[in-house]
């Protein structure tokens, strides 16, 4: 794979990614796991990125370590008793045992994983995105970005062509798969070369419209079949991969397709594989993501003075209660205890904000419980990681659906 480019939009990519008989690959484990019950115990949730910087040097492993220290340390908050306390901390040692060998980590960009001793559940599902590297104990597992994993990927469509030929892919959350392709007509070398008795009847410039030609043709031959693939099955974004053939396509597009190519990569047609494509287009898609996260915190910014954007966990708690949130923004190295009111359901800071809604109730880390709301609420979320604009985010932010 070589050099990515993205296109930067405020828009985030949805839709939905499912099997070929209609059901989410993920449906029955999410199904499953949602009919968990606990009862006393506790479930330990972890949700890690393995994309490459992740894996480098064992960074993921590190990450682990200090969230399962750090939730030990904070076990006592939760006010668990103390053979349930207990349970829960072998639960988190499992998890860091678990991940501590490389043999045991999928090759997808993410990971889940579930355990409770008490009722002898230890489940890992791998994921190939995850918002942000979280760990929770809760009553029953956290299973909201599992169910939401597939509609905010979406379905894509990849094109990788040549001046000759085009095929496409379609590339949901897991697979890519090889969709029937295209091949034109081609005028073989790549520069004039002149007969010394003149006799062929071509000259430099018949020659070379001919070329422009062919290749016009072709690039209208493929804008027609990505607008026909689109009108049969909507895709939510599209790629263009080639040689260096790919962008010259984008003119040919009909303007609504246009909107829709997150960015390109150069991939060679003779030599892609359904998994070198897939690996590419998420490689795009993450780049298109963090272009759109700049613009969301941008617009974020934007909107404080005008009553449409809020900035900082309390103004955006209070928000995400009153179900004003558009899109949460998390600064993805943002965290700190909290509570939830435990007759309202509301993450609050400080026990004092519960006052008449209930016993506050102590949370690990309230940045990952508002991720938790915010998908429960079908919230768009993004983690934020590229430096400038996460920094302007104090700890959360959100656009807003109504003042």
């Amino acid at each position: 794979m070589g050099v990515i480019e993205s296109r930067s939009s405020s828009k985030g990519l949805a839709g939905s990614a499912k099997g070929g008989n209609g059901r989410s690959p993920l449906a029955g484990v999410v199904e499953r796991l949602t009919h968990i019950q606990p009862g006393k115990h506790r479930v330990v949730t972890c949700y890690l990125k393995l994309e490459p910087r992740d894996r480098s040097r064992g960074k993921y492993l590190i990450k682990v370590k200090n969230r399962v220290k750090s939730a030990i340390q904070d076990l006592p908050r939760l006010g668990l008793e103390r053979g349930t306390a207990e349970a829960v901390a072998r639960d988190l040692n499992r998890v860091q045992e678990f991940l501590r060998n490389p043999g045991n980590l999928p090759h997808t960009q993410g990971v889940a994983i579930f355990a409770c001793e008490g009722i002898g559940l230890f489940e890992t599902v791998p994921l190939p995105v995850v918002h942000r590297s979280r760990l929770a104990v809760d009553g029953s597992p956290l299973v909201r970005e599992l169910a939401s994993v597939e509609e905010e990927f979406g379905r894509l469509l990849t094109v990788v062509l040549d001046r000759s030929r085009a095929r496409f892919f379609e590339v949901t959350a897991y697979e890519s798969r090889e969709l029937a392709g295209l091949h034109s007509e081609s005028t073989r070398g790549k520069r004039f070369h002149s007969d010394n008795d003149g006799s062929s009847g071509w000259g430099e410039h018949t020659y070379n419209n001919r070329i422009r030609q062919e290749k016009q043709r072709h690039y209208e031959a493929i804008a027609r079949e990505l607008f026909a693939m689109d009108r049969r099955h909507p895709a939510h974004g599209i790629v263009l991969a080639g040689t260096s053939e790919s962008s010259a396509v984008e003119p040919f597009l009909h303007s609504y397709l246009t909107e829709r190519v997150i960015g390109t990569v150069r991939l060679n047609p003779k030599d892609a594989t359904p998994a070198s494509v897939h690996s590419a287009t998420l490689a795009v898609r993450e780049g298109y993501e963090r272009a759109s996260e700049r613009a969301l915190v941008h617009e974020m910014l934007e909107g404080i003075g005008t009553g449409w954007g809020v900035n900082g966990l309390r103004p955006t708690l209070k928000a995400l209660a009153r179900g004003q949130v558009r899109s949460l923004l998390v600064n993805s190295d943002a965290g700190e205890p909290g509570f939830r009111c435990g007759i309202s359901g509301r993450l609050a800071v400080t026990e004092r904000e519960c006052r008449g809604e209930g016993e506050p109730i102590p949370v690990l880390d309230i940045v990952d419980d508002a991720i938790e709301e915010a998908l429960r609420q079908g919230v768009d979320v993004n983690v934020v990681y590229e430096p400038e604009a996460r920094d302007a985010i104090e700890s959360l932010g959100a656009l807003l659906r109504f003042r």
